[in-house]
């Protein structure tokens, strides 16, 4: 997996996403791989056809795409009338950041190298450079806000459906995934493999 440079941390060059532009963030980046026809609004069978895109099942990626869309929907459109088809906008994906997390995006979407290394220093013990089942349970416990129970189900699902589909053959989820995770590399990267195969 490619590390992240300084400039992709805050900026990407993408030309055919004419709604973008260079100042788009890296949580706007990573978010926007679901946006499949690329108009800024992710609607559930988008998440749900980028799931499928990257190798899970159709349990799974209904499951997702119901969760997501649900979850992030309405915070991502302030101001606006509830819509039941929960679409979510990639230019306010930021407005959806909850608690109980990492921290690893920071406060306007971008990537917080600091708090991505914190990660590895507090809870990989049996590896440096990566984080087995156990270690991640430790972290999602420690990122844990009292109270905070829309943080502590959004962070468990994440992670959980994260590790069980981006661990190596050992279990172990390695550092360099996860970077690219956070990058917005990962699931491009994913979805390649898989037309490959």
């Amino acid at each position: 997996m490619s590390s992240l440079s300084a400039t992709s941390s805050n900026q990407i060059d993408n030309k055919e996403e004419p709604f973008m532009n260079n100042n788009q963030n890296i949580l706007q980046k990573h978010a926007a791989f679901f946006d499949r026809n690329k108009d800024g609004v992710i609607y559930p069978w988008e998440t749900f056809q980028g799931c499928r895109a990257i190798g899970l099942g159709l349990g799974v990626s209904t499951a997702l795409a119901v969760f997501v869309n649900l979850a992030l929907s309405g915070s991502t459109r302030p101001g606006k009338f509830p819509n039941l088809l929960f679409p979510i906008e990639v230019q306010n994906i930021v407005k959806s950041k909850h608690t109980s997390n990492t921290g690893v995006y920071d406060a306007e979407g971008n990537f917080d190298s600091a708090k991505f290394e914190e990660i590895f220093q507090k809870h990989s013990k049996a590896n440096a450079n990566a984080l087995t089942a156990d270690e991640l349970s430790g972290m999602l416990k420690s990122n844990r806000v009292p109270k905070d129970y829309k943080g502590l189900v959004a962070s468990w699902v994440e992670w959980k459906t994260f590790f069980s589909f981006c661990k190596d053959k050992n279990g172990l989820l390695q550092k360099e995934t996860l970077r690219a995770f956070y990058a917005g590399d990962l699931f491009e990267q994913m979805e390649q493999e898989r037309t490959r195969k």
